[in-house]
């Protein structure tokens, strides 16, 4: 069965989520969430994120589209990809931390998996940073 991966803190979601989950869903059988770790977030963006990455990864198992919800590696965010090898890695359409050093890591593999970039939903709306400054959060 092909598989499926996607990335992110996952903070505070909203639809953009949801359609980010649909479209990456579509590109196979079975999709696999892999949610940043609360101190890679921070790293990243600067800033901690609202929920623990439990509550994060407890509030992705909840989400229909999605088989099964991973948290990232502390020491090596692509520890994960090694280890089950998906067929799709997905993308959101502004992410852009580790996509670069990504493309050497999946030419590792025997079989690399298809990167592909999902489309945005309402980018304007949704997003989590814009949707913390209105709750002041």
């Amino acid at each position: 069965m092909k598989t499926v991966m996607v990335f992110g803190t996952f903070d505070i979601l909203h639809p953009g989520h949801l359609s980010l989950f649909r479209q990456a869903k579509r590109h196979g059988k079975i999709l696999v969430a892999v949610v940043a770790r609360g101190t890679t977030s921070a790293r990243i963006k600067g800033r901690a994120p609202f929920h623990t990455e439990r509550e994060r990864k407890k509030n992705l198992e909840h989400i229909r589209d999605i088989d099964r919800v991973l948290l990232g590696d502390t020491k090596d965010m692509y520890r994960v990809i090694r280890r089950l090898q998906p067929d799709v890695i997905a993308l959101g359409y502004d992410q852009k931390f580790f996509v670069k050093e990504l493309q050497k890591i999946v030419h590792e593999f025997s079989k690399p998996p298809r990167i592909v970039r999902l489309r945005p939903y309402q980018a304007g709306r949704y997003k989590t940073k814009k949707i913390r400054g209105y709750l002041d959060i």
